[in-house]
């Protein structure tokens, strides 16, 4: 197993593996936008600049889309190891809560207030996060029952920080600039996911991280075996989902201000998931792909756009990313191919069909 890159391989046949999977979720993307193209125009992808900030509609959805990308990452690393985390919605509230009500009882204008209350955030979701991870690892709990008591607690809890209310950060915070500011005109959103999803590659394809993950997640009896600590690769990549969760919350609470405990981040562990699964990485565990996480996530927020821009009803969100989900599952599926394009098949090259060969035809 190459602790690289997948496409750093000997003869290319894990690069064209690992290219043909991420192929046809990049084929829907571009559906979608050719759709949007077909709708709105060609100012649905060429960005513009507005206030000092790269705006347009693909932007927007970018930057709409940074808190389900870093919550996607962590979940993918996770799913990586045969697990799954469904409190990260959860989580997401409890650090939008940590970080607003610390801010509002302090002086919400003073930088070292606001680095406190994100540093104490993050620093809280980490500890959710290995929390998890130790549920699973060292007590044998099934992730989706470790995960699924914080992901019914967690909002409980946040409510408990918040007071039941919902504290609102004044717009002249510079807590508010991580969601809202730019920085050389790119917006901040964008630019933190962009910086996580680098550094999380770095560290699974650089170093030995993603090839002990892949073979947690993989062979978990023959991991141990090799000597392997599955444990504690397990906790970690569950603080790693809860760091990337809380710091989603942060985002998205200093875009609109005020962190609810209640809607925050509610069913975004689902989204999550979809990305994950459309960016070609398997539930079973092993091979993980960030990448094509990373596409899955923009999918998602293109369709939630695309549906609009069609004209159809926001009820109808649900059932297009079912669909989409199907598509892609479908086409990455050697078999459903293989069955597609078997009536155009007539035979192998270079050699008959049994039924037309006289030396196969059955004896009268």
């Amino acid at each position: 197993m190459n602790l690289a890159s997948p496409v750093q391989t000997a003869g290319g046949g894990r690069a064209s593996a690992y290219f043909k999977r991420l192929m046809w979720p990049l084929i829907v993307l571009a559906a979608l936008l050719i759709v949007n193209i077909a709708v709105t125009g060609f100012d649905f992808i060429v960005p513009s600049v507005h206030d000092g900030r790269l705006g347009g509609a693909f932007v927007n959805i970018l930057r709409r889309s940074a808190p389900l990308l870093l919550i996607a990452l962590g979940m993918t690393l996770v799913i990586a190891t045969k697990g799954i985390d469904l409190s990260v919605g959860a989580v997401y509230a409890i650090g939008a809560a940590i970080a607003c009500q610390y801010i509002l009882n302090g002086d919400q204008s003073a930088l070292g207030v606001v680095v406190t209350a994100v540093t104490l955030a993050l620093a809280i979701a980490a500890l959710i996060g290995a929390w998890n991870g130790a549920m699973v690892a060292y007590f044998g709990v099934q992730p989706i029952v470790a995960t699924l008591i914080l992901m019914i607690a967690g909002r409980g809890i946040a409510q408990l920080i918040t007071g039941g209310q919902i504290p609102s950060v004044a717009d002249d915070s510079p807590f508010v600039s991580i969601g809202r500011g730019a920085i050389a005109t790119v917006p901040v959103p964008i630019i933190i996911g962009v910086a996580v999803f680098a550094a999380l590659v770095l560290l699974t394809r650089t170093t030995a991280l993603g090839m002990l993950l892949e073979s947690v997640g993989g062979n978990p009896e023959a991991s141990r075996l090799a000597g392997i600590r599955a444990k504690g690769i397990t906790v970690l990549a569950y603080l790693i989902a809860g760091i990337c969760a809380g710091l989603a919350g942060i985002i998205g609470a200093a875009n609109l201000g005020s962190a609810d405990a209640n809607n925050g981040g509610l069913w975004i562990e689902l989204d999550a998931i979809l990305a994950v699964v459309i960016g070609g990485t398997t539930l079973l565990g092993g091979r993980f792909f960030l990448v094509g996480t990373t596409i899955g996530v923009a999918i998602i927020g293109t369709l939630e756009v695309t549906i609009i821009n069609v004209g159809l009803s926001s009820q109808w969100q649900f059932t297009a990313k079912a669909i989409v989900v199907f598509i892609v599952a479908m086409l990455q599926s050697p078999e459903f191919r293989a069955w597609i394009l078997r009536p155009f098949r007539t035979g192998r090259p270079g050699r008959t069909p049994a039924a037309h060969d006289p030396e196969k035809a059955p004896a009268k």
